[in-house]
């Protein structure tokens, strides 16, 4: 299905291309909206940051066109609350996309978790909808599988992907593989009817998203109507996969395949903005989900470039992520801002670009960054980065300065079965395999000098003492204001799989639950 799929969608838009189509909306009054999220791609796979395989040509073309941002954070070191945070505009601690089961857990939602996005919580495309936004998902959603949860009961009108992560293949008896939506019916599984073969690498997923992107924006566009398009691909997490023209075209094996292929994908949704006369009314922002995830190297992860660690530490390498913001004729070319920002930024600039006033019964996190993007000479000044792991904050950046409240990379137990969050980077005392706690004396780092925090300030120092004073204001007032959200992730059960999707009927492929057993998660990381 996925291969003829690919097949079909290219012929449509090679003849559309052809044929140059190029009616722009007349007088549009608000931008469309892409944001392109990937999927634990690292700060350091982009060639404009420094990677040497030069796999990004139309990322680095973006960067030359738009707005480089190398100062730009995830809410979380994890895909789950991080996405949840760019919908919602909102810390994962306040939209309850934590758990509460162990101390400063990262907590996701595979296919047995219970919860999901919380109904209290006020996603981005329920808000554009009043301006007249037309809004869709393509690839993963990771806000809960349940069907109270899924894309459109929040906000969006479509959506092709699935709900979870592409992990498999299972047996369908001890685990179901996971669905593939079509908006609200299921049109298969992974690894079933949408293949990836985990002996290759081989999948068309990667072109099925690029063409189910192109054909909203072809539609919308048509239809003279304001759109949103989230593209949350994810061929970049582990098992990484590309499709047969790229497999074995990069310098770095499967992954830097895999780049390839997202990177000659971003480089058409572009060209089509320009096809359709509508580039210079279509704001664009890439970025990424969290950390490259080093714990899979080197075949199936990519590169934090200088920084510490990666996917699951609030250590630089786990947040600090790859960003470019690209607007003709608004953003200036070629400009690089270092103004600190954060995916939660995406939430109320969207809302400020689309004419909506943010919401005002609940705090918000992210900041609205037109100063920043159509002026770049307006930082907004003292503007600090939050590193929270599940329920801790472990960590605060204001400034050049990074104070680290507690230090982890993962336990003993999990580092002696392989699993490594830091490898070939273990720096004493910071990259503890213990929690450990320093809020009585927090470690600091000077990230301009020292961007892969191996030499924390003398405490005994000015610069140390000054830096502490700033931060530690910061850090009383978030923790005076803060209240927590009811976590969502703390309860599993295999009942609540993926057995039986709505649409499962129509394709012979419902599957029968067990009982209900409900248990708390075990996160061990």
């Amino acid at each position: 299905m996925g291969r003829m799929v690919a097949l079909t969608l290219i012929t449509f838009f090679g003849a559309i291309i052809c044929c140059s189509w190029t009616k722009s909306i007349p007088n549009a009054p608000t931008p469309n909206i892409i944001i392109m999220l990937m999927d634990d791609m690292g700060w350091g796979d982009l060639g404009v940051f420094g990677q040497p395989s030069k796999e990004t040509p139309n990322l680095d073309a973006m960067a030359a066109e738009g707005m480089l941002l190398p100062n730009f954070y995830t809410a979380n070191p994890l895909c789950s609350p991080s996405r949840a945070a760019l919908l919602t505009g909102r810390l994962p601690i306040r939209n309850g996309f934590y758990t509460t089961n162990a101390h400063a857990r990262n907590a996701y939602t595979p296919q047995e978790i219970v919860g999901g996005i919380s109904k209290d919580e006020i996603l981005l495309p329920q808000l554009l909808k009043t301006k007249g936004y037309v809004s869709k998902i393509v690839g993963k959603w990771h806000l809960g599988h349940r069907p109270q949860y899924l894309p459109l009961k929040n906000g969006f009108d479509e959506w092709f992907g699935s709900p979870n992560c592409h992990f498999g293949p299972y047996n369908d008896q001890s685990k179901p593989n996971i669905p593939v939506y079509n908006n609200s019916e299921m049109l298969g599984r992974f690894y079933e009817d949408f293949k990836i073969d985990r002996n290759t690498g081989e999948s068309n997923l990667t072109q099925i998203y690029l063409m189910e992107g192109l054909d909203f924006i072809l539609r919308q566009t048509k239809a003279q109507q304001p759109f949103f398009l989230y593209w949350a691909v994810d061929a970049t997490h582990a098992p990484v996969y590309a499709s047969k023209r790229f497999l074995g075209k990069s310098q770095r094996g499967r992954y830097g395949d895999a780049v390839m292929e997202l990177d000659y994908s971003i480089g058409q949704i572009l060209k089509w903005l320009r096809t359709l006369g509508i580039d210079n009314n279509t704001f664009v922002f890439f970025t990424s989900d969290n950390g490259a995830a080093v714990m899979s190297g080197p075949n199936e992860s990519g590169s934090n470039g200088p920084f510490l660690c990666g996917k699951e530490t609030t250590f630089e390498g786990g947040m600090r992520e790859p960003a470019i913001a690209w607007w003709p004729g608004h953003i200036k070319e070629g400009s690089v801002n270092f103004q600190l920002a954060n995916v939660m930024d995406l939430f109320t600039t969207s809302l400020v670009l689309a004419g909506i006033n943010p919401p005002d019964d609940r705090i918000l996190d992210g900041l609205d960054l037109t100063p920043v993007l159509l002026n770049s000479s307006q930082p907004l000044k003292n503007r600090p980065i939050f590193y929270y792991r599940g329920n801790e904050l472990m960590a605060v950046r204001l400034g050049q300065y990074k104070a680290h409240y507690w230090t982890w990379s993962n336990s003993w137990e999990e580092f002696k079965k392989g699993i490594n969050f830091c490898p070939g980077e273990e720096v004493p005392n910071v990259t503890t395999h213990e929690q450990k706690e320093h809020t009585l004396q927090p470690l600091i780092f000077h990230l301009g000098r020292d961007p892969g925090e191996k030499f924390p300030l003398s405490v005994l120092s000015k610069e140390y003492q000054d830096a502490l004073s700033r931060i530690s204001a910061v850090v009383q007032q978030h923790k005076d204001t803060l209240v927590p959200g009811i976590p969502q992730l703390n309860m599993c059960d295999i009942a609540v799989m993926n057995w039986a999707p709505a649409g499962c009927e129509k394709l012979g492929k419902c599957l029968k639950p067990p009982e209900s057993n409900p248990w708390k998660c075990d996160w061990p990381h």
